[in-house]
């Protein structure tokens, strides 16, 4: 269904390459991110007053643009795994359905190797939740993900910036480990996560024609085709226009989730911050211009076509949500959120934190 190995040449080839160092200077930068990934943990931990969990056990991995689309791809192939194994089982039944596989992998990797490609210089760290183990690639081996940072792109957008290298890097580090902290300090988030993620894809129709109705409608939608579909759609990207009902539904305890934990991230890296990063200030008001400054009309078209604006709302609807709590109930009362998949918030609940802190806080009191 996917040319898996076709998705990672393509990516490469058409990767853009990274800002100009000498190989001392790009060996440095590697250390000095690796120091800062182990920096942070300490700081991290002692902020959010979450448990150490088996974060030693979870791997840092510095990575080339390169090398984060391959993390990527293998990702992808664990992840989707059950949806295209049920995807080949149906065209497998159909007259001609190996020929039309076999050129639908082939178009399928292209096309995956393009949207990685355009991914591949924006992501400054990932911490992978899915991540299997492989040579080049190692994951934690007791079913954890892995830390990575892109070493490029790190150091161009601090160039891009202005901003001090140092204190640059440390600063990003903290956001990707408050990521590792929530995964290996709360047990079960990765199952609950998991499990949201393949009830999503088993709602997916396998139909080629129902999807190819769907994607027409949505392409008309975004053209304009309909008079209502501003009002209707609600902004929403081409990835949401072509779901069912039911995978909307999922969707938005998803969005919920990703908004609480991107939201931490970026609350805790601000938190610490003034402590151990001296020009954060800087740092971030610098940043938060650079992200409300946009891009060129075809980078933005894509952002908007494959939901990244929405990536970009998760952040700031989600510390604005964090912020709040710990404002009325403190960083323990925050962190009653990580008690179970109940304790989440929901959509609805991030846009009023108010209503989180009735609903578990004042639960648990009467």
């Amino acid at each position: 269904m996917v040319d898996w190995n076709l998705a990672v040449a393509t990516a490469t080839r058409l990767v853009r390459p990274g800002p100009e160092v000498s190989r001392d200077e790009a060996r440095d930068i590697v250390a000095e991110l690796r120091r800062h990934a182990k920096a942070s943990e300490e700081h991290v931990r002692g902020f959010t007053r979450m448990g150490t969990g088996d974060v030693h056990d979870t791997p840092v991995l510095v990575v080339d643009r390169p090398g984060w689309v391959k993390a990527n791809v293998a990702g992808f192939r664990e992840l989707l795994k059950p949806l295209l194994e049920k995807m080949q089982e149906r065209r497998a039944g159909t007259p001609g359905g190996t020929v039309l596989g076999a050129v639908g992998g082939k178009v399928t990797g292209v096309e995956l190797g393009m949207l990685l490609s355009f991914l591949s210089s924006r992501v400054l760290g990932q911490y992978e939740t899915f991540a299997p183990s492989s040579r080049d690639l190692p994951a934690d081996e007791n079913g954890g993900g892995r830390l990575l940072l892109v070493a490029p792109n790190i150091v161009h957008v601090e160039r891009e910036l202005d901003v001090q290298p140092h204190d640059f890097r440390l600063w990003v580090c903290l956001h990707e480990e408050t990521h590792r902290t929530q995964f290996s300090a709360v047990p079960w988030l990765r199952a609950h996560l998991e499990g949201e993620i393949q009830s999503f894809l088993s709602e997916t129709d396998v139909d080629p024609m129902t999807v190819l109705e769907r994607v027409r409608d949505a392409a008309q939608s975004l053209a304009g085709g309909r008079p209502e579909a501003e009002e209707d759609d609600g902004g929403r990207s081409f990835v949401e226009l072509v779901q069912t009902p039911a995978q909307r539904e999922i969707l938005g305890r998803l969005t919920a989730v990703m908004s609480l934990l991107e939201g931490h991230a970026d609350f805790v890296m601000d938190g610490v911050g003034p402590a151990v990063v001296p020009t954060v200030a800087e740092i971030r008001e610098k940043f938060q211009q650079r992200r409300a400054k946009g891009a060129s009309r075809l980078d933005m078209t894509l952002r908007r076509l494959l939901g990244l604006d929405a990536k970009l709302r998760q952040y700031r609807d989600g510390e604005r949500f964090v912020r709040a709590v710990v404002e009325q109930v403190g960083m323990d009362g925050f962190n009653r959120v990580w008690t179970s998949p109940n304790t989440l918030p929901t959509k609805a609940e991030i846009a009023k934190p108010a209503d989180w802190v009735a609903r578990v806080h004042r639960k648990a009191e009467s």
